[in-house]
C-alpha cells in the first residue's frame, strides 16, 4: 500500500534534490541522508525515473549495502542491454546502406559514439533514428527487415517495436527489455502550441546511406536542448537530461555552441533547461553563453525560469498541473488555444492519447485515466490528483520484497 500521497510527494522532492546533488558532486561523496525506509525506496524510485540509478553506482559513496546492490544491478543490466543496442545498431547501419537510406542515431546513441558514456552507465529506453521524409517508407521497411513492425504514430515520431516480443515488467532497468525504435522525420517541439524545428540544423549535410553522426557538437547540443525545453515545458525534464548536456558543454569550445544561433529566430527557448545545468551542475555552461541565451528569452519565460527546479519540472512532483507549459506562451492566441485544447482536446490528441492507453504499461488498470475528460478536469480542480507515471515507479520500489536500501 501506498503511504500518504503528501508524504510520498515529500519523500520525492527530497530524495531527487539530494540525488542530483549526489551527482554532482562525484568523487567528493555527501553524507549518508538520516531517510526512512520509505523514503529510500522513494530515492530508488526518483532515481529510476531520471535515469541515474547506473551513473550514481559509479559516484555514490553511501555505506548502505542494500542501495549500493540496488545501483550495481542496475548499471550492470545497462551494461548489458547496451551491448544489445550496439549490435543492433550495427545491423540498422549494414541494412541502411544496402538499402541506400541515410539516418542519424540520435541523442543517447551520439553520446556512446562521442565517448561521452560507456556500456553500463546510462540507459537508453530506445534508439532514436532520424531520415529524410522521402526516406521514411524505405527505413520502414529496413526496420521490417529486422523484425520490428510499426506499433503506433505520434505527432513527432513512428514507434516501431520487435515482433511478437513482450516488455519486461522488472522494476528499473532490466537487461530483457524490449528495444523500441522511434523513427523520426522531422526534429521538433510544441512550446506548448507552436513547434519550433531545429532539423536543417540538426541534419547531417553530407549523409550517406547508412548511420551518420551529427555534424557538430554544437548540432548535437541544439537537440539535447530542444528536448529539454520541451520536457520543463511538460513537466517530464529528467535529471539525465541535464547531466548529458554537462558532460557534452564540458566538451564544447565558445564557438562550437553557434550552431544555437542558426534558425529563422532566436533560440528563446534554450534558457530554461540550460539554467537548470547551470544550476545542478555548476561551471559547466558558458557564462557568456548563458548571459546570451537569457537575453533571447521572454520576460515571462526567464522569470519563471528563475523558480524551477528539477523537482517542479519533472515527475518528482507528484501533483498534475491543469496547464503545463502555459508559462511558455508567446502571444495571446496560443494563450487560448491552449485553454481550448485543455477543454476541447484536439481529435489528434484523443487519438494518441489512446495509443497511450493501449501501450503504455503504467496506464493500464488505472481508473483515473479511463474517465472522460471533462469528469478528469473537474476533478483536478477540486482536488490534487497525482501523476500516473510517477505512482507506477513509486509502487514499483515499494513492492521491492522485504529489500530495506537504508544503511
Amino acid at each position: 500500500m501506498l503511504p500518504p500521497l503528501e508524504q510520498v510527494k515529500s519523500d520525492l522532492s527530497l530524495t531527487t534534490e539530494t540525488l542530483a546533488d549526489e551527482l554532482a558532486r562525484v568523487g567528493q561523496g555527501t553524507d549518508v541522508p538520516a531517510w526512512s525506509d520509505t523514503a529510500w525506496r522513494v530515492a530508488a524510485a526518483a532515481a529510476v525515473a531520471h535515469g541515474v540509478a547506473p551513473l550514481l553506482a559509479g559516484c555514490s559513496v553511501w555505506p548502505s549495502c542494500a542501495w549500493q546492490d540496488f545501483l550495481a544491478s542496475q548499471r550492470e543490466h545497462v551494461e548489458v542491454r547496451q551491448r544489445r543496442i550496439a549490435d543492433l545498431l550495427t545491423r540498422i547501419d549494414a541494412r541502411a546502406g544496402d538499402l541506400g537510406v541515410p539516418m542519424m542515431a540520435l541523442k543517447g546513441s551520439a553520446l556512446h559514439g562521442l565517448g561521452i558514456y560507456v556500456a553500463g552507465e546510462r540507459p537508453m529506453a530506445d534508439i532514436d533514428l532520424l531520415v529524410r521524409p522521402e526516406h521514411a517508407d524505405t527505413a520502414a521497411a529496413v526496420l521490417a527487415g529486422l523484425g520490428y513492425e510499426e506499433t503506433y504514430r505520434q505527432w513527432k515520431h513512428v514507434v516501431f517495436k520487435p515482433e511478437g516480443v513482450r516488455p519486461a515488467t522488472a522494476f528499473g532497468e532490466h537487461r530483457d527489455t524490449p528495444i523500441n525504435i522511434e523513427l523520426h522525420t522531422r526534429i521538433h517541439e510544441r512550446l506548448p502550441i507552436r513547434a519550433v524545428d531545429v532539423t536543417s540544423t540538426v541534419w547531417t549535410p553530407d549523409a550517406v546511406p547508412g548511420i551518420n553522426p551529427y555534424p557538430s557538437s554544437g548540432a548535437l547540443m541544439t537537440h539535447l536542448l530542444l528536448h529539454a525545453a520541451g520536457s520543463v515545458c511538460g513537466r517530464s525534464l529528467r535529471l539525465l537530461h541535464l547531466h548529458d548536456m554537462a558532460q557534452l558543454s564540458r566538451r564544447m569550445r565558445r564557438a562550437e555552441w553557434e550552431p544555437l544561433w542558426q534558425g529563422d529566430e532566436a533560440p528563446w527557448w534554450a534558457y530554461p533547461p540550460l539554467r537548470l545545468v547551470d544550476r545542478y551542475f555548476p561551471g559547466s555552461v558558458p557564462r557568456a553563453v548563458l548571459r546570451r541565451l537569457r537575453r533571447d528569452t521572454t520576460p515571462l519565460l526567464r522569470a519563471a525560469s528563475s523558480r524551477q527546479t528539477l523537482t517542479s519540472t519533472s515527475c518528482s512532483h507528484l501533483w498534475l498541473h491543469l496547464l503545463p507549459g502555459v508559462e511558455w506562451v508567446r502571444t495571446p492566441t496560443d494563450l487560448a488555444t491552449l485553454l481550448l485544447r485543455r477543454v476541447r482536446p484536439s481529435r489528434e490528441s484523443r487519438e494518441e492519447r489512446g495509443d497511450m492507453l493501449r501501450t503504455q504499461a503504467w496506464l493500464q488498470g488505472q481508473e483515473w485515466v479511463r474517465q472522460g475528460h471533462v469528469r478528469r478536469v473537474v476533478t483536478a480542480l477540486t482536488r490534487p490528483v497525482p501523476r500516473m507515471d510517477t505512482l507506477y515507479v513509486v509502487r514499483g520500489a515499494l513492492a521491492q520484497g522485504s529489500q530495506a536500501f537504508a544503511p
